[in-house]
């Protein structure tokens, strides 16, 4: 096995800057993978999410803050 495709079990590895740390080193493919795992997973629990209009942007732009 691979050390990136090891199990952690620190706590300073559930944190989300260190989540979005381990998906931002993923392939393309193996993100949208994950999209579509993730998509098929909400529509499985939830099949009238396809009803719903489509969703609009937000104006601006997207802030990440962290409890630090």
């Amino acid at each position: 096995m691979k050390p990136e495709h090891s199990v952690s079990h620190e706590r300073q590895e559930e944190t989300p800057e260190a989540k979005t740390r381990w998906f931002r080193s993923l392939p393309m493919a193996d993100r949208m993978q994950m999209l579509c795992d993730l998509t098929d997973l909400a529509l499985t629990v939830n099949p009238s999410l396809l009803e719903k209009k489509r969703a609009e942007s937000t104006p601006g732009r997207v802030q990440v803050i962290s409890a630090t």
